[in-house]
């Protein structure tokens, strides 16, 4: 009986020393000295969804008129931007913008839909990557044109084919058939390339929280890098996970990966480094599918891109390029909201000047050459999106990442367990470089998220309901806010 009191009376003592807090110590932050976009548009989004519910009420015929007189004077003013090169400064890109957001709501409305809306998107978004090759992409009106052009027409876009039938969503689209010389594979509808880099979104929870903690919130959180064999053809997927590391993945296990998109980005054919070396995306790739298969990098939890010890996702692919010349991201990655910031500190980021996803679509060195979604989890993107846009704002009121203190001990003894894991080259419960308290943190916040989402999904299951649409984003954003105070 002694013994067993004595056992009990040892795990006891063990128990509330394992409950004591590691002192976090002084914070180290790399951070921006900028300001986040804000649209600042509501009342331009109520007025388009005023316009759609009003064209469901006109005739097909009348709808249609409607719709090809848009159509014209939008192609017009299309002739024009793609007759020239225009400076971020011009007013044309918000003439080019306004004109598709006035069309973009009658198309929705509409019962059969031409796929106009996303060829006039293609060309608009390649003449802006055209134009943007002679921009200071460092000035502010450079990042905002872009973000406003190319972020704002895919959200309208967006929006049309989830109000589509399903068959007319538009799954794959084919944006600019940029040359090279690398072997290829078909991957969905799209043609890849040795050297491409395919920036995508992750059903985590996390994955919400990178796309949308930018201060150019975007669409995507994850960045690959493509190597194809020259000999097999067999592709890889070169990419940094937070449970392993730097890593290589098969195609299957690439798409298997929970994707809501992918967007295929290639280094432009007339770099003056292409021009010298064509195949050199061929060699970019085959040099980093090495340094994965040769060593072990673990997972750059600080997001510190100047640091190739350890690597996070972005990191993968400008280090390949930038070890034969080329720097991507040629403009930094910011992130200036406290509230994110201390958010994401609490997972471990330090750098707030980076290399995000989502601001690779916005980097001249690059072509968009395709993109892929699927209509099934596209509206789960949206969902996702606006519940993490309104626990932004919470965050930015304040309020911080707790965690259950009474889960510390057994935290601290998975990661010892993990740890040990780690050190026989395997993957642990608690990712390697990440603490019991952190992983608690991040369980926190995935919970809090998914209650979250439970509730803003309700809403959106009862607006559809009643009114016989998909809840446009902005109304998801306001059901996510109001269920934060319930």
């Amino acid at each position: 009986m002694k013994k067993i009191y004595l056992l009990v009376k040892i795990v006891v003592v063990l128990y509330m020393l394992l409950l004591i807090p590691l002192p976090e110590g002084k914070k180290e932050f790399h951070k921006a000295s900028r300001t986040p976009f804000t649209w600042n548009q509501d009342s331009l989004w109520k007025n388009l969804e005023d316009t759609f519910l009003m064209a469901k009420r006109l005739s097909p015929v009348k709808l249609d008129a409607l719709v090809e007189q848009m159509r014209a004077d939008a192609d017009v003013l299309l002739a024009k931007y793609e007759d020239s090169i225009y400076a971020p400064t011009r007013k044309i890109h918000d003439s080019i913008a306004h004109q598709f957001f006035r069309i973009a709501p009658l198309i929705a409305a509409q019962d059969k839909k031409s796929d106009w809306y996303i060829r006039y998107y293609n060309a608009v978004r390649h003449q802006l990557k055209m134009d943007s090759r002679y921009w200071d992409m460092s000035t502010l009106s450079a990042r905002n044109t872009s973000y406003k052009v190319l972020y704002g027409l895919r959200a309208a876009v967006e929006e049309i084919l989830l109000q589509s039938h399903t068959d007319e969503f538009i799954a794959t689209m084919r944006v600019a058939d940029e040359p090279s010389v690398t072997p290829a594979i078909d991957m969905l509808g799209i043609t890849v390339h040795s050297g491409d880099l395919l920036v995508s979104r992750g059903g985590a929870e996390v994955s919400a929280f990178i796309s949308r903690g930018n201060d150019y919130p975007g669409n995507f959180s994850h960045v690959a890098l493509v190597h194809i064999d020259k000999d097999t053809h067999t592709p890889y997927f070169i990419e940094a996970h937070i449970e392993k590391g730097v890593a290589i993945a098969s195609l299957d296990q690439y798409l298997k990966d929970k994707k809501l998109r992918f967007m295929v980005m290639r280094p432009r054919f007339d770099l003056p480094e292409m021009q010298l070396n064509p195949v050199l995306p061929y060699e970019v790739s085959e040099y980093m599918y090495k340094e994965a298969q040769n060593k072990h990098i673990p997972y750059d939890f600080k997001m510190d891109y100047h640091d190739a010890s350890a690597m996070f996702c972005s990191e993968v692919g400008s280090y390949a390029y930038k070890h034969y010349g080329i720097q991507l991201w040629e403009f930094q990655s910011t992130i200036s909201s406290d509230g994110i910031i201390d958010w994401l500190n609490a997972f471990g980021v330090q750098h707030f000047v980076t290399q995000m996803p989502s601001d690779l679509e916005y980097d001249p060195m690059l072509s968009v050459v395709g993109e892929w979604r699927d209509k099934e989890v596209l509206f789960q993107d949206h969902v996702d999106n606006a519940v993490m846009d309104a626990l932004i704002g919470l965050a930015n009121t304040g309020e911080e990442l707790g965690y259950n203190l009474w889960a510390l001990p057994l935290g601290r003894g998975i990661k010892a367990y993990s740890a040990v894991l780690n050190s026989f080259g395997k993957d642990g419960v608690i990712p390697e470089g990440m603490d019991a308290t952190t992983a608690l943190k991040n369980n926190y916040f995935v919970n809090r998220f998914q209650r979250l989402k439970s509730k803003t999904l309700q809403k959106a299951e009862l607006f559809q309901n009643e009114n016989g649409y998909l809840p446009p984003y902005w109304q998801l954003v306001r059901f996510a806010e109001a269920s934060l105070v319930k």
